[in-house]
């Protein structure tokens, strides 16, 4: 991998920056169509979407708001077809800006949307309306309190939504093979990123439809997510594991430019999580911290800034995946643990 940021990369199935609207062919009846994501410094998400004689199959929704809905509706229209067409969905997982789209139009067209099954206690959290307390506990539980009232403020500029989601039309609760066409699409349960990830891999085509799992140039958040799991970093690291042992894939991602070698992201991915964690176990060095304090002692982004420069929201989400590397040192017997009134306090052993 070359250091090109996200921001700048282009596409090698376009040609051109890998946000850029469009219907871009990456493989023999598949297509990539970056939606918009106005509220993310991604920028885009990518649905892929896969011909067959019934109909089409798409690789996630995206964002259930008009310029995302528009996007797709003319990247259809480009290689000739239209919403009617869509079969089915199949979702990674339910972070709206892979799910909710997904949902809107599979209860308008009466497409199946399809996501996995470890996806449903985070949207039974989302149901109950009460994903404001449960973060607010887990904020609290990485010694950041600072960040409560901002976390729980709605940004003005957030986009309207088109509707409400809704629970999926089935779950997928093992690994499987899915007949698309006269293909088989494997669906991988990768939990990590949110517990009940999925990536789709069609090894007769030689791709791996990849969700946010394994991105080409950056890695995706972990213990994010309203129902979080014990180990999320240890379920991550595992599912990479999982993912390496498959061949080596074409990777089409959900954010950033088609890549060539699953295999080459895997490990760089894996080597950057071990750093880390070592650079958290190398902060313990000065006594006990919490993850907020240890948050402080870590680089983040490509560029290496500190902690203090990143916004309220992405300072959250550090110290909350901070949390998931320390709770893997304590799984591997390095750290230990103490729930304390200032939130959980880490010990190297």
């Amino acid at each position: 991998m070359s250091n090109v940021p996200t921001a700048l990369r282009v596409s090698p199935d376009s040609g051109v920056h890998w946000t850029e609207p469009g219907a871009w062919a990456v493989s023999p009846g598949v297509y990539r169509i970056p939606l918009p994501l106005p509220m993310d410094g991604l920028r885009a998400v990518n649905v892929y979407v896969i011909e067959t004689p019934g109909g089409l199959t798409l690789i996630d929704g995206g964002w259930a708001i008009q310029e995302g809905r528009d996007a797709l509706e003319a990247g259809l229209k480009q290689i000739g077809y239209g919403f009617g067409d869509i079969r089915q969905f199949l979702v990674t997982h339910v972070h709206r800006d892979h799910y909710t789209l997904a949902s809107l139009l599979g209860r308008e067209l009466g497409a199946t949307v399809t996501v996995g099954i470890g996806e449903k206690p985070t949207m039974d959290v989302l149901a109950s309306k009460r994903e404001d307390s449960v973060f607010a506990a887990q904020l609290t539980a990485a010694g950041a309190r600072t960040f409560l009232e901002a976390w729980s403020v709605v940004p003005e500029h957030r986009p309207q939504e088109l509707g409400e989601w809704s629970y999926p039309d089935a779950w997928i609760e093992d690994d499987r093979s899915f007949t698309v066409g006269d293909r088989t699409i494997d669906a991988v349960s990768t939990p990590g990123h949110t517990q009940g990830h999925v990536v789709f891999a069609d090894k007769a085509a030689g791709v791996l439809f990849a969700g946010d799992h394994v991105l080409p140039t950056i890695t995706p958040s972990i213990g994010f997510e309203p129902a979080p799991a014990e180990q999320p970093l240890g379920d991550f690291m595992a599912s990479l594991t999982k993912v390496r042992s498959l061949p080596d894939l074409q990777l089409l991602p959900a954010h950033g430019p088609v890549w060539m070698s699953s295999h080459e992201r895997v490990d760089q991915l894996l080597e950057h999580h071990e750093h880390r964690l070592q650079e958290a176990l190398d902060s313990l060095e000065e006594g006990p911290k919490t993850a907020f304090q240890v948050a402080h002692d870590v680089p983040w982004t490509r560029h290496a800034h500190h902690f203090t420069k990143l916004d309220e929201f992405d300072g959250a989400m550090a110290a909350m995946e901070t949390k998931a590397h320390l709770e893997l040192l304590v799984a591997r017997g390095q750290a230990t643990r103490e729930v304390t009134a200032d939130g959980v306090v880490f010990t190297r052993i």
